[in-house]
C-alpha cells in the first residue's frame, strides 16, 4: 500500500513537471497545443494524487478511469487541432 502511494506521488510529480514544461512554452508562443498538453498533464497529476490519497485505490473505478480518458482525449485533441491548423495555414 505504501509503495503504491509512493509510486502515485512520483507519477503525480512527473506530471506536474511536464505540465509546467508545457506551460512555459505556452507562455512564449501562446499556441493552444501547449496549453492543452499542460492541462492534460495537470489533470493527470490531480488524478494520481487523488488515487494515492484514497484508502482503497482502484484505478479501474469509473471516476478515475473517466478522468484519465478525458486527459488522453485532451492530448488527442491537441494533436488533431495542431495538424488541422497547420494544413489551413499553408
Amino acid at each position: 500500500m505504501l509503495t503504491n502511494a509512493l509510486l502515485m506521488g512520483a507519477i503525480a510529480m512527473a506530471s506536474v513537471v511536464a505540465a509546467m514544461f508545457f506551460l512555459r512554452f505556452w507562455r512564449r508562443t501562446h499556441d493552444r497545443f501547449f496549453l492543452l498538453f499542460a492541462l492534460a498533464f495537470l489533470l493527470d497529476a490531480i488524478n494520481r494524487v487523488t488515487l494515492g490519497l484514497d484508502q482503497q485505490p482502484e484505478e479501474q473505478a469509473p471516476l478515475f478511469y473517466l478522468v484519465r480518458l478525458f486527459s488522453f482525449g485532451l492530448i488527442l485533441l491537441a494533436i488533431v487541432d495542431k495538424n488541422l491548423r497547420g494544413r489551413r495555414e499553408r
